[in-house]
């Protein structure tokens, strides 16, 4: 995860100056890639069973899904992530291309933590939680540039967090700002809650996207769904896993939760799609010489 986060300070010092750099031959290179990335995706429709099997996406026609292995050629070869982290594939909107400008994503994990109570859903107060967020945010901040890089912040809500009990669904948004960044950096989440874990959807767009996400991120809450058995009803108490921690810790990033890529703010690497899919490589060959030179991080 530390990787991660050194990454996108890397990335954020230098992705403007790349894409300045970046010669007309060396463009249409790239748009020569995009093209041929794009047409070697399979996208899929209808009703998905993912991977996992607890899980169904019953898709309308405005999106389609990605398999995994196309998921990750899509983070890593579109979008300039760094390869290794498994997902349950994407959902893509079938009206533009996510290499575009406008593209966006919906990235699939599963966190097995177990299953999250949420007696905690009345009580919780955002506004307190948010400033908790912001402070640790900013401790973190301070270790960041003493080491020399750009430091994350988290703005504020670009949607206020909301539990929907009878669905035993969650979705908020966060708006995100880097140092040196052109602009800020809006993550849609919503949080499904199942019988075991968590299903998380994870949308990534700029800040200007966000009436067009509010307006299709329910068409996603409203077509993803455990399966019998594995939904949030189904839950038995003398026989599977509690998590150690409540909704307010899964909004905050889990405290007992997994750290994966896109935990907290290591989400935000993504944002940078649009500054990257130029020049990506002068960006892949900065980063390779700036890590060559030092220890491999602690996860």
């Amino acid at each position: 995860m530390k990787s991660i986060r050194l990454l996108l300070a890397a990335l954020a010092l230098c992705a403007a100056s790349v894409h300045a750099q970046t010669s007309p031959a060396d463009a249409g290179a790239t748009q020569d890639k995009s093209a041929q990335l794009l047409a070697s995706l399979k996208p899929e429709h209808g009703t998905i069973k993912l991977p996992n099997g607890i899980a169904t996406l019953e898709l309308n026609g405005d999106f389609y899904y990605l398999s995994p292995n196309d998921a990750e050629r899509l983070l890593t070869q579109g979008w300039g992530n760094p390869p290794g982290d498994k997902t349950l594939g994407m959902i893509i909107p079938q009206a533009v291309s996510p290499l575009s400008d406008q593209g966006w994503g919906v990235v699939i994990t599963y966190n097995d933590d177990g299953h999250v109570s949420d007696q905690d859903a009345a009580k919780i107060d955002y506004t307190k939680l948010l400033k908790d967020m912001q402070e640790a945010d900013e401790s973190d901040n301070a270790k960041r540039k003493q080491d020399g890089y750009a430091g994350l912040h988290l703005v504020g809500w670009a949607e206020p967090p909301y539990y929907d009990a009878q669905s035993h669904k969650m979705y908020w948004a966060k708006e995100l700002k880097a140092d040196n960044a052109n602009g800020n950096t809006l993550n849609y989440n919503i949080r499904v809650l199942g019988r075991k874990g968590v299903l998380e959807l994870t949308a990534v767009a700029a800040m200007d996207d966000l009436p067009k996400i509010k307006q299709e991120m329910p068409k996603v809450l409203a077509f993803t769904n455990f399966d019998p058995g594995n939904r949030y009803t189904d839950y038995n108490a003398s026989t599977d896993k509690l998590a150690a921690y409540g909704l307010a810790a899964l909004v905050a990033g889990g405290i007992a939760a997994k750290a994966g890529l896109f935990a907290k703010l290591g989400v935000l690497l993504l944002a940078f799609k649009k500054f990257i899919i130029i020049g990506i490589a002068a960006v892949g060959a900065f980063l390779r010489k700036l890590f060559g030179r030092a220890k491999k991080p602690a996860a």
